[in-house]
């Protein structure tokens, strides 16, 4: 389950693919296969999978304990080639953050 709180130590990797017209299903489906790889690490916490209404961008939205349980996520996932498979099914743009801010009804 994500967690979505003011936590300095969680790291969450935001990664937003742009994929070609009709090809969400086949991103979601290669990084739910990632996202079960990379839970056999140590530190990782969960991954959750978002579709644009548009059809055109895949969100990966990932976290770790922190830092270096990110960096293994990633060294794994990359040992694993599923790094570089995701380029099959579109365009990454990744990027690491930690959460700033909450606000809940």
């Amino acid at each position: 389950m994500p967690i979505i709180t003011a936590n300095p130590d969680i790291v969450t990797q935001i990664n937003v693919f742009t994929v070609p017209a009709g090809g969400q299903d086949a991103m979601i489906a290669y990084l739910q296969e990632a996202a079960m790889a990379a839970r056999e690490v140590e530190g990782w916490l969960s991954a959750s999978l978002h579709c644009s209404l548009d059809g055109t961008r895949v969100v990966n939205y990932a976290q770790s304990e922190n830092a270096d349980a990110a960096r293994r996520v990633f060294a794994h996932l990359n040992a694993k080639g599923l790094i570089e498979g995701n380029k099959r099914f579109g365009e990454a743009h990744p990027g690491l953050y930690r959460v700033a801010f909450t606000l809940e009804k």
